[in-house]
């Protein structure tokens, strides 16, 4: 399977907290909610096509936990079938058990990157990783992540926690498509190529 990470970003970075308010205060975060005022219906088709590459989910603790307790209950929502379906991963130290209430889950814990290695070695579309900034962090300094596509809305929010952090690991990227909402959501899909080229200006074309 290819690992894919599907971030909502704001411009200056965060990733804190996309959908509410009260979605994620850790560390006194008080500004959630900040990417529901853009989204419209075309990105809400876009998000419908990626969703359909899925063949299985990995999710951090906190993400996990919201994901278990608001989908089962969402069985109306286009994307219901799909995200209750289809076998999710959740990669957690301080979780024992998963899967009570959001079947097929499975728990990941030791060594994650290998695990996840071994989930990449198996037959199939897409892992997805929606949300989960801190796992998706660990997956792309250990070189596992395929691809990124990265919804950005236009505010900047000055506080919250970054997907792409000061002292993070470098990566190379290729952009393979780009395109913006009516809402104005800036929409970029990258493969990962390895570690960033670097070189010096010497001036012309």
């Amino acid at each position: 399977m290819k690992l894919v990470v599907q971030e909502f970003l704001t411009l200056d970075g965060v990733s804190q907290g996309p959908g509410a308010p009260d979605e994620d205060t850790s560390d006194g975060f008080t500004r959630g909610g900040w990417f529901v005022p853009h989204l419209d219906e075309a990105f809400e088709a876009l998000a419908a096509e990626w969703l359909a590459e899925a063949d299985a989910f990995l999710f951090g603790r906190r993400t996990y936990e919201n994901f278990a307790r608001d989908w089962p209950r969402m069985t109306d929502h286009p994307f219901a079938t799909i995200l209750n379906g289809l076998p999710k991963y959740v990669a957690s130290t301080t979780l024992t058990e998963a899967g009570a209430t959001w079947n097929p889950t499975t728990l990941l814990s030791g060594d994650v990157p290998a695990r996840v290695a071994d989930l990449k070695r198996q037959p199939g579309r897409d892992l997805q990783i929606h949300g989960s900034a801190r796992l998706a962090q660990s997956l792309l300094a250990a070189g596992l992540v395929d691809e990124l596509r990265l919804a950005i809305a236009p505010v900047v929010l000055g506080e919250g926690r970054r997907l792409f952090p000061d002292c993070g690991a470098p990566a190379g990227l290729h952009l393979t498509e780009q395109r913006t909402t009516p809402a104005g959501v800036s929409v970029h899909v990258f493969t990962v190529t390895g570690t960033p080229d670097y070189a010096t200006y010497g001036g012309g074309a």
